[in-house]
């Protein structure tokens, strides 16, 4: 876990809760997201959550406060990019996914301030035939 707010005065907070996190999982999980710098004063934090069911990966996010086409979404498999932009609110959020996924399979709906986005889980690897 990382972060990277440089004139935060809760920066001691977090270096000491990312050490803790990063020890509790053995180093194998490493969340952070990535913010832009000269960011708005309007920028928001968005609320969201990752869910793994089957062999699909959903993530839910609270987008208040902006029009559907005014949503991007962005992803290399590995990391989810959301911006969007209303009126009063601008949202930048880089999500690294716990899993790999096939961002050729995603769908995403946006409805009453509340987006979501699926992804088949890819495989880590792939079977390779010896002839």
């Amino acid at each position: 876990m990382r972060r990277d707010d440089r004139d935060d005065p809760f920066n001691d907070f977090f270096r000491e809760l990312e050490r803790m996190m990063n020890d509790m999982t053995s180093g194998e999980f490493d969340m952070h997201v990535e913010r832009r710098e000269g960011e708005s004063a309007t920028t928001n934090d968005v609320h969201l959550d990752v869910y793994e069911e089957d062999e699909r990966l959903r993530v839910v996010a609270d987008l208040p406060g902006v029009s559907k086409d005014a949503i991007d979404l962005k992803c290399d498999g590995e990391r989810l990019t959301i911006d969007a932009a209303g009126d009063q609110r601008e949202y930048h959020e880089r999500v690294q996914l716990p899993t790999r996924v096939d961002e050729h399979t995603a769908e995403a709906s946006y409805n009453n301030g509340i987006l979501e986005v699926t992804f088949e889980t890819g495989d880590d690897s792939a079977d390779i035939d010896l002839s």
